[in-house]
């Protein structure tokens, strides 16, 4: 039953054939610190990955050995990286369009909370309608579903309805007192400390996180809700700390200040009254 969950009608010999001197051995002999064997392993891991997602799609069949090499493949890539270079580059995370740039100055602040909506409507559409429906469609044609409590789909709802109220707010936030929008290519020009970010410094990631797994569990779809997982921790190891760096290198001891006193993630009251809105006079 475990091979044809994970093989379908494809001949286990043949398979193994391939998979012991490509996979097996060639991940032994990359542990032992040879850089050619690691490359040979990843770039197999990545080709059975694509292949097997191919014929589970096609076929039906194989649908977790499809998962599982998607897995290893990804984990793979991750383990070249640090072999090759010591560490996962996350540099091309900022280049082209979603370089760090401030916007311009000239901009009206309705343009920017103009500008900030259109962002929205695009991410959104995208983040959260068009690749929860490619997952979901995958999970069902591969045939890996995992029945969910009826419960599950209201309280996904409620918790999408106030994820995107966080994240309306802060988008508001960000536009009208920053004079910017959350784009990297347009981001703001001042740093924002009211509103949802005087309780957690990073409220358009927490919401969006929030809002991909709420999805998930409204479509009843664990792929979603892994989809989600996944991308906070992509946003939090990789895009994190080049967009700190370029709010430490822009506005100095206020941003360290700042970061000291309000948490990433878990919303808290900040001790340092220095990153709370001045009263209104």
């Amino acid at each position: 039953m475990v091979r044809e969950a994970t093989l379908g009608s494809l001949d286990p010999v043949v398979v193994a054939a391939f998979d012991i001197p490509l996979f097996v051995l060639a991940s032994a002999f990359a542990a032992c610190g040879f850089r050619v064997a690691a490359i040979v392993s990843t770039c197999w891991t990545g080709t059975v990955a694509v292949a097997l997602a191919w014929y589970a799609t096609v076929t039906t069949e194989a649908g977790w050995g499809a998962v599982t090499m998607v897995a290893a493949a990804g984990g793979s890539v991750i383990a070249l990286c640090l072999i090759l270079l010591g560490r996962v580059p996350n540099e091309f995370i900022i280049r082209g369009p979603f370089a760090f740039r401030p916007a311009a100055s000239r901009a009206t602040s309705a343009r920017h909370v103009a500008s900030t909506f259109i962002q929205i409507v695009v991410f959104w559409g995208l983040f959260l309608v068009v690749v929860p429906v490619t997952l979901t469609a995958l999970e069902r044609r591969w045939d890996v579903v995992f029945s969910f409590p009826s419960f599950v789909a209201p309280v996904g709802f409620i918790i999408l309805v106030l994820a995107s109220g966080l994240g309306l707010w802060s988008a508001v936030a960000m536009s009208t007192l920053g004079d910017g929008t959350p784009l990297p290519s347009a981001t703001a020009n001042r740093l924002v400390i009211a509103g949802p970010y005087r309780w957690v410094r990073n409220p358009m990631a927490v919401s969006g996180i929030v809002q991909g797994a709420a999805v998930g569990l409204i479509v009843q779809s664990w792929f979603v809700v892994v989809y989600a997982v996944a991308g906070s921790l992509v946003w939090n190891y990789a895009v994190r700390p080049l967009e700190e760096a370029d709010l430490e290198g822009r506005f100095g001891e206020e941003f360290q200040r700042y970061r000291d006193a309000v948490s990433c993630w878990i919303p808290r009251v900040p001790q340092d009254r220095s990153t709370r809105p001045a009263p209104r006079q």
